[in-house]
């Protein structure tokens, strides 16, 4: 019986470490130009007012509440997002609901406050 718990266990715990449930990545603000020249978009999840105010050039702009309320027009699954904010907080949270829904994005860990390149 001993065996069959430690069976068990073993089996468990194995599938646990596993997982190939890859966690989406996060880079820094430097890190944005090389991605978007790979082909990612950068998505700003700012509100409208601040994305009007300067946001990276060719960046589409989906509010983070807009996404918590389910908004998604014209995002592809099979396209790379690089996901960016004021100051890394909302880009992070919409990472999450993004890569949970199957999405290829990349979290920024700054944001449009630390940005020295151009802006639109």
């Amino acid at each position: 019986m001993k065996k069959l718990v430690w069976l068990i266990a073993t089996v468990l715990i194995l599938a646990a470490c596993g997982s190939t449930d890859k966690a989406f990545e996060t880079v820094n603000l430097e890190d944005i130009e090389a991605l978007q020249k790979e082909g990612a978009l950068v998505m700003d999840v700012r509100e409208v007012d601040e994305y009007n105010e300067g946001h990276i050039s060719s960046a589409i702009n989906i509010p983070l509440s807009q996404l918590q309320n389910g908004a998604r027009t014209g995002l592809e699954k099979d396209q790379k997002y690089v996901v960016v904010c004021r100051s890394g907080s909302r880009s992070q949270t919409a990472s999450e609901i993004l890569h949970e829904e199957g999405y290829d994005v990349t979290n920024v860990s700054e944001g449009m406050s630390t940005w020295q390149g151009p802006v639109e």
